[in-house]
């Protein structure tokens, strides 16, 4: 099975997703059946990602897994360059990237059967309850962000503006975002990052989101599967699992919690789809 995951930089992503539009879907020259899932490095999308492409390849699926920033993702999506992706955060979050490619994907809906939202995060001994308290030197002038192409950065950058913030938004990583969390638990200090549910911290940490009563992070989302336009005719089967594949928080969160602990994405994957054929067998059954 190819199982690379490819990180791009910008301008090879966008030479990637302009020029690489044929081969995605269906079957190649030589008759195998192909899928090619993208996926931002985000956690809850790194488990969701693994665990359908593991899927697939047990179905016979040569399954290429590749790494873009969120921007790139939903273009790559418009252009047919990707098959589809399991982490688009409706209706707030990705707005503004589902407003850009327009009727220019299928949206198959929500493949989380649980209540998902973004804010800001911060261990529940800091003793404020709501942004509008942030106005604090213990929180060292800055928010811990993650990468700046996401959603939640610009929703972050809105929240600054609303609230009249003396604080910076900090570009991180989602894997930096979770060491400084850490390291700042270990320490007692205070520290406010951006965060969203589902996400391994909370089963780790004693964590809370700060209250938004501007609204500015939007009420409850959904977490959306999303396909190119003709896949459903390119390849019924492959669609019809896109389609069914949903699951519950206790079941994401294993699987980020398997990886956060230090198991490679492939064997948290195999190890949870082999203990969930029950579900699997829904997510097939069309297949």
């Amino acid at each position: 099975m190819r199982r690379n995951l490819k990180l791009l930089a910008v301008i090879g992503a966008l030479v990637f997703v302009f020029g690489l539009v044929a081969g995605c879907g269906g079957e190649d020259v030589a008759g195998a059946k192909k899928a090619h899932l993208a996926l931002v490095e985000w956690d809850c999308a790194i488990a969701s990602t693994h665990v359908l492409a593991t899927v697939l390849e047990d179905l016979g699926y040569d399954v290429e897994i590749t790494s873009v920033d969120a921007g790139i993702m939903y273009q790559g999506l418009a252009t047919g360059s990707f098959d589809a992706m399991t982490t688009s955060w409706l209706p707030h979050t990705h707005a503004a990237y589902m407003e850009e490619v327009g009727a220019g994907v299928d949206d198959l809906g929500s493949n989380y059967d649980g209540d998902a939202k973004i804010g800001l995060v911060v261990p529940s001994y800091v003793t404020i309850d709501s942004i509008t308290e942030m106005n604090s030197d213990d929180f060292a002038g800055k928010i811990v962000g993650i990468e700046p192409g996401a959603g939640i950065m610009a929703a972050t950058e809105n929240a600054i503006d609303v609230y009249d913030l003396d604080l910076e938004l900090q570009d991180s990583s989602s894997f930096a975002m979770a060491a400084a969390l850490k390291s700042a638990i270990e320490n007692e200090e205070w520290i406010a990052v951006t965060g969203w549910s589902p996400h391994w911290k909370f089963a780790v940490y004693d964590l809370k989101y700060l209250n938004d009563p501007e609204g500015v992070y939007g009420g409850a989302e959904s977490i959306n599967t999303i396909a190119r336009l003709g896949l459903k005719e390119d390849d019924p089967a492959l669609y019809s699992v896109l389609d069914n594949f949903i699951w519950a928080p206790e079941d994401i969160g294993t699987v980020m919690l398997m990886v956060t602990e230090g198991m490679d994405p492939y064997e948290a994957a195999r190890q949870w789809v082999d203990e969930n054929q029950d579900k699997v067998a829904e997510w097939t059954k069309d297949a």
